[in-house]
């Protein structure tokens, strides 16, 4: 008789001072959402998950141990307690899956449809594979033998794998453009000859509308194999620029020319002025290189300011006589007198 009042004063203390702490941890959650740290998030979060039929029967198990019963009656239980912690287990992995997700990838509901449906697919994936292992442990542990069902899981993932290579590489690879993000939709994108900006990121294929209007589909794979270079997400543009004079030009309008552009840069607004030089020598032309900064990413702003900026270099040289050279030869004829020759 007083094994059962053991057990029961037992079972009755354990769940109940269970149920008290679960019910104050989860409290604090308030203040955890307060703070930067996700490590106080991921604990709640974990808390949460834990099921009263979980608490019960940890309850009960640490209880029974304190009676003495049949062996056999043990290796039940013990059977049990490891079903019922799988199942709480694949619940607990499910959870970290969705925290991960969530929190350390900082995805919101209000995420592009397509980028949602990669996510949901990869997540869906890191569990079937989760719960797949949290399965066959449970089941080498309760003396089941599962080296032919991993052989045959390994033999056909294989065989899936060859059939669907194609597929998986584009799957995975929207992955890896989902997770590292190299570009979103609405950024402008040049990819080896093609340029255009994204329309959508999918599951196979990233759609680009061209300058031109039309449509560009590249497979995710060959996409990222390729170098892409990422317009929108520039800060500001480097613009490199050659004037080029006659050899008419004299020696000091050779050295007034870097001052003449360099006031022209500097009087207009968020462009910063680097540098004008006479760096050679060409067949026809004397070159100078003119290099300065727009401070804006926009195409537009650039192509306003280069408009300004070339139009009052034209006009300060024309004040100036300065003859812009374009490609020319000049032939120069000798006229030589020859004697006459008389032959007898």
């Amino acid at each position: 008789m007083k094994w059962f009042f053991l057990f029961l004063g037992t079972f009755t203390l354990y769940f109940i001072v269970t149920l008290i702490l679960k019910y104050f941890i989860i409290k604090i959650e308030k203040i955890s959402s307060n703070t930067s740290t996700l490590i106080d998030d991921l604990v709640v979060d974990l808390l949460k998950c834990i099921k009263k039929y979980f608490i019960l029967f940890i309850s009960f198990y640490i209880s029974f141990s304190f009676m003495n019963v049949d062996v056999s009656y043990n290796l039940k239980i013990d059977k049990l307690l490891m079903i019922i912690c799988a199942i709480q287990l694949i619940q607990v992995a499910g959870r970290l899956i969705n925290f991960w997700v969530v929190k350390f990838l900082k995805i919101e509901s209000t995420e592009s449809g397509e980028k949602l449906a990669s996510l949901r697919f990869m997540t869906i994936g890191l569990k079937v594979i989760v719960y797949s292992i949290i399965f066959l442990v449970m089941l080498n542990n309760l003396g089941i033998d599962v080296t032919a069902l991993i052989a045959g899981l390994g033999v056909g993932g294989v065989a899936v794998a060859l059939a669907l290579q194609n597929i998986l590489t584009d799957l995975f690879s929207s992955l890896t453009i989902v997770l590292d993000k190299p570009f979103v939709v609405g950024d402008f994108i040049v990819i080896n000859d093609f340029m255009g900006t994204v329309e959508f990121i999918g599951i196979k294929t990233t759609r680009l509308r061209s300058i031109s209007g039309e449509q560009l589909i590249f497979g995710n794979g060959d996409l990222l194999q390729s170098r892409i270079r990422n317009y929108k997400r520039m800060n500001e543009r480097r613009v490199v620029q050659n004037l080029t004079v006659t050899y008419q030009t004299s020696s000091e309008m050779l050295n007034e020319i870097p001052k003449i552009v360099k006031n022209i840069v500097e009087s207009l607004d968020s462009v910063r002025f680097d540098r004008c030089h006479f760096l050679r020598f060409q067949d026809s032309s004397l070159e100078f290189e003119l290099v300065y900064w727009v401070e804006s990413a926009e195409f537009n702003d650039y192509a306003d300011k280069a408009h300004k900026i070339n139009v009052s270099v034209f006009q300060a040289f024309s004040e100036r006589n300065i003859e812009f050279a374009y490609p020319t030869q000049t032939l120069n004829l000798v006229n030589q007198k020859r004697d006459n020759v008389e032959f007898n």
